[in-house]
């Protein structure tokens, strides 16, 4: 017999790889057999154990909890090692994960480090850190391993920007603390609208103008001039930055 606890030390450990998963229950079962004494066997049913499940799969049965500190420590040190661009660390971190048979953990925290630490510094390192992870989803552990090191190692090595975290961070403040107005009625959907409360102010689309733009208001009124987004200091946002404004001040 098999408690609940130790199905789920079977399945952590195999990390989605169902061959695994039986190999380690057959050897922990034989593990289970040993243990008990053959001249008085026990009158019910053998009982596998969590040290029987880890002497079974020794390894990826490290000294790792993963509902424990050292869980949170080595995703923070791999994600601090990515931030601080040492791929070299952050394969190391990445490493301890997976040798624990954590594969969706660093799935995860690969997903929001494109996203918050790279971002548009190299817009692409999203696309190609998804595609990492889902390789490595398909195909499990051990393979699994080299798709996110390469995402890993892609992401350790990129430009860092969070100008894009620090801009919906900064208007999500405004918002909860009440922030808000109308929608300026040139962009409220008026075809929509029923009311007939006189002609609405007409939108301006930006296509029918050089360059594809044109200068109208878009936040609400009362915010102001209000500014979330600055652009970052990588050549990528630096050359949108020069891009708009040559637009804007013609």
């Amino acid at each position: 017999e098999a408690s609940d606890e130790v199905v789920k030390a079977i399945c952590t450990l195999a990390a989605g790889d169902g061959r695994s998963s039986l190999t380690t229950l057959e050897l922990a079962s034989e593990i289970a057999l040993m243990r008990t004494d053959a001249e008085n066997p026990p009158s019910g049913a053998i009982e596998i154990t969590v040290e029987d499940v880890r002497q079974a799969n020794p390894r990826r049965g490290l000294s790792y909890d993963k509902n424990g500190d050292m869980h949170y420590d080595i995703i923070s040190a791999f994600i601090k090692s990515m931030r601080g661009s040492d791929p070299d660390a952050a394969v190391y971190y990445l490493g301890r994960l997976l040798e624990a048979g954590d594969l969706l953990s660093p799935c995860r925290r690969l997903l929001v480090m494109a996203a918050e630490d790279v971002g548009l510094a190299y817009p692409q390192a999203m696309a190609i850190t998804k595609a990492c992870v889902d390789a490595a989803r398909e195909l499990g552990l051990p393979e699994g391993r080299l798709p996110l090191a390469e995402a890993a190692v892609l992401l350790a090595t990129a430009p860092k920007s969070n100008s894009a975290y620090n801009a919906i961070n900064a208007a999500m403040r405004d918002i909860q603390k009440g922030k808000v107005g109308q929608v300026p009625r040139h962009l409220q959907n008026v075809h929509a609208d029923s009311t007939g409360s006189g002609k609405a102010p007409a939108y301006k689309y930006p296509h029918d103008y050089p360059h594809h733009y044109v200068a109208q208001r878009y936040l609400p009124e009362a915010l102001g001039d209000v500014t979330y987004y600055e652009y970052g200091d990588n050549k990528t946002e630096q050359a949108a930055r020069r891009y708009w404004e040559d637009i804007k001040k013609n």
